[in-house]
């Protein structure tokens, strides 16, 4: 199981709009202000669960956007969807505390999003998910080798995707291209149901994972028709 934007059960109000939105965005939350924010959290979070319930309710795959906050000393980084999330850091701590725990659990960790980040944000980064799992993050390898056998043998229990070319020299970051995520982009549930059944039968049958991602996409007509009731009542409790 899998969730999208993982870790976006809470966003930070008070902080700036995050670099991954589009500047009208950014000129109307420099208009309205936490109206604005208000707005946007609404339709930035994406569950209520938090790293460890999460965790505890089956979910392996997450799906992560990280940004450093610009202006802000240091190399820290967050979660980020719209607004800014919890330090990544943390995350990775209760992952690696429940893995500590579950010593057959497996989990995937995809970076797919990275923004406002220079190389030195990426080598911290890279460094933090190397001293936070240690042994535990698989070493790249064939694909089809990697069975919970192969995992449990080698005590490994973290595979880390890592969608920039600064994880390329790094055996324990595997490339993007390993794990692709064919993104449907829309409202309709019956294009979603047929761009699903399309992209499992084009899949590769080797050399990489492959995930499905089953969600609705809101635009911004969207957001525009449900600004009070936002994304858990637009588009999932309906």
């Amino acid at each position: 199981m899998c969730s999208h934007d993982s870790f976006s059960f809470w966003v930070d109000e008070q902080a700036p709009v995050g670099p991954d939105q589009k500047a009208y965005v950014k000129h109307l939350v420099a208009i309205f202000r936490f109206l604005a924010k208000k707005v946007m959290k609404k339709w930035s979070m994406t569950q209520n669960l938090t790293f460890r319930e999460q965790l505890e309710g089956g979910i392996r795959y997450f799906d992560l956007r990280v940004s450093s906050k610009p202006g802000e000393p240091g190399h820290e980084i967050y979660f980020i969807h719209g607004l800014f999330g919890h330090k990544v850091r943390d995350g990775l701590n209760d992952i690696n505390n429940f893995l500590t725990i579950h010593k057959k659990e497996v989990v995937f960790l995809d970076f797919n999003h990275h923004y406002a980040m220079s190389e030195e944000h990426h080598h911290y980064l890279i460094k933090m998910l190397k001293d936070v799992f240690g042994h535990k993050l698989c070493r790249i390898d064939v694909v089809e080798e990697i069975t919970l056998n192969y995992l449990w043998d080698n005590r490994y229990q973290v595979l880390v995707f890592y969608h920039h070319p600064s994880a390329e020299s790094c055996p324990v970051m595997w490339p993007g291209c390993k794990i692709p995520a064919p993104w449907a982009n829309t409202t309709d549930a019956s294009k979603l149901i047929q761009f699903l059944e399309t992209t499992l039968g084009e899949r590769a049958k080797y050399g990489s994972f492959h995930v499905s991602q089953a969600i609705l996409t809101p635009r911004v007509k969207t957001i525009a028709r449900g600004l009070v009731r936002g994304l858990r009542n637009y588009l999932v409790e309906k």
